[in-house]
């Protein structure tokens, strides 16, 4: 019998002493051969407690390395695990994630043969087990379709073929011999431009819930919208490269963020520009109004107040990312970003 692949587990973080202890021992606690698989952690100079205390695990467990990321960018960080994994196989998992079994890595291995594809993609769900209740709401949010992306297949259940390009994860060592690395001017979308690459280059992949994993959503408005702002941003430069990429799930957070203020600014100049702003603002808030009402009547109404805030702070982050992007570009000087 041909022994199981080898993978390799890439961790791109910076700052992450509040959960990379518990992501290291999620994965390993695999059940898949010790000698066949490793784990690469790469920190981007974390000045917290990170650092030691990965270097407290890899000194008990030979499969746990550590890497540097002088960079500090994630798209550096995911080309230093790349280029030092062993493996036949690269996956990506971020510092701050719940694994709920044991299985993933034999998971991983099983579909990649049965499925004969060399890239694979997996539902990233947002409820784990510690969730309060504002990052329960969060997470609700961001599974509908008002609160991310259209054509993403990252909350996708169903087990089936998909274009990898929103979330490929895993990767057969020799994609990135053909296909490339990650390209380093993104700090956000980095994997999705990389993966958009890989879709240009023919590969299809496949994802299922065998392959899910859980990230911890952000806890507060303010880093809601961090998060999102930098997302916004690495949109504009998805596009920017990719101009086939630009969609109006991109387009519609940016042009209703600047679109209505401009607006209501102009309405005091001129009447017209009432009802220009009427209709971008009634519209809307019936769309989040709606999809709030329906998110709260099937998972308690406990969290309409917070759904409404929650849409706007994703909007308007993307936004204001994208114009950030959109303002250095075209200009050469940046916006204010606090």
């Amino acid at each position: 019998m041909d022994p199981l692949p080898r993978i390799s587990v890439v961790i791109p973080i910076r700052n992450e002493e509040r959960f990379i202890g518990q992501t290291i021992k999620y994965l390993q606690a695999q059940d898949y051969p010790t000698d066949r698989f490793e784990i690469i952690v790469v920190d981007g100079e974390s000045d917290d407690r990170t650092v030691s205390i990965v270097e407290e695990i890899a000194a008990n467990d030979n499969r746990v390395k550590l890497c540097s990321n002088p960079k500090r960018l994630s798209s550096a960080a995911r080309n230093v695990g790349a280029r030092n994994a062993t493996g036949d196989i690269v996956t990506y998992v971020d510092g701050h994630t719940y694994i709920d079994n044991d299985q993933l890595l034999k998971s991983i291995a099983a579909i990649l043969e049965e499925k004969d594809v060399r890239v694979l993609s997996r539902p990233q769900f947002l409820e784990t087990p510690e969730n309060d209740e504002f990052q329960r709401a969060v997470a609700l949010a961001r599974r509908s379709k008002v609160g991310h992306g259209l054509d993403s297949t990252i909350y996708n259940e169903k087990d089936e073929y998909v274009n990898p390009t929103s979330s490929g994860a895993t990767y057969m060592k020799d994609v990135f011999e053909e296909v490339g690395y990650f390209d380093e001017d993104f700090d956000a979308c980095e994997d999705v431009d990389f993966n958009f690459r890989v879709a240009k280059a023919g590969y299809q992949s496949f994802t299922s819930m065998k392959l899910a994993v859980y990230y911890y959503p952000r806890d507060s408005i303010s880093g809601l919208f961090h998060q999102m702002k930098r997302y916004g941003q690495g949109r504009f430069r998805l596009a920017r490269k990719h101009p086939e990429t630009l969609g109006l799930g991109t387009l519609i957070p940016f042009f209703f963020t600047v679109g209505v203020p401009f607006a209501a600014v102009m309405s005091a100049i001129h009447p017209v520009f009432n009802l220009l702003f009427m209709l971008a603002v009634v519209p809307y808030l019936l769309m989040i109004g709606a999809s709030s009402v329906i998110v709260a009547a099937e998972n308690g109404w406990g969290y309409l107040p917070m759904l409404p805030l929650i849409y706007v702070t994703i909007h308007v982050g993307l936004g204001w990312g994208f114009l950030i992007e959109l303002v250095t570009h075209y200009t050469g000087k940046g916006v204010p970003t606090q």
